[in-house]
């Protein structure tokens, strides 16, 4: 029984110092708790960048609406038009297919996922609503948003209705 005993109290001992280091597992918990909030202040700094946009839209504003967007030729935007390269075209093309507020309405966005797709990148997919004067119109994109400069501006879009 003494002997039991002994062994016991050694096992006893030998797990307290067999435990996982803690400073060790609390630098990893803070790494993914500062990954996760590096990644939710990324989500919300690429929703602020959506939100502005639709309150430039539904203003008819569309220059205001592309500040949104990387204003370089290297922009691309796939819609039913095909493909479109550059700010300045796809600014042009809005311009175009909604010349006044009447075309332009209202916009309202629904994002459905927010996914990184590596350090600096994220996609975004959802759906779009214009409720407007000349018929409502919807539909689906899937755009890129890179951080470029400290701000979040998007480098490809791909919208369909």
């Amino acid at each position: 029984m003494k002997y039991l005993l002994i062994f016991a109290i050694a096992l006893t001992f030998s797990s307290c110092n067999s435990q996982t280091n803690p400073e060790t597992t609390i630098e990893k918990e803070a790494i993914i708790l500062r990954k996760k909030s590096n990644t939710d202040a990324d989500k919300a700094a690429i929703l602020k960048v959506m939100k502005d946009q639709e309150i430039a839209w539904s203003k008819n504003d569309l220059e205001g609406f592309m500040q949104g967007y990387i204003k370089s030729d290297s922009l691309k935007f796939y819609g039913k038009s095909g493909l479109t390269k550059g700010w300045q075209q796809t600014l042009d093309n809005y311009k175009k297919g909604y010349p006044t507020k009447e075309h332009s309405g209202t916009l309202t966005f629904n994002v459905n996922d927010i996914s990184p797709i590596e350090s600096g990148s994220y996609w975004v997919m959802g759906e779009y609503f214009l409720s407007r004067k000349v018929g409502d119109a919807n539909g689906v994109f899937m755009i890129i948003f890179k951080k470029i400069d400290g701000e979040w501006k998007i480098v490809a879009d791909m919208s369909c209705g």
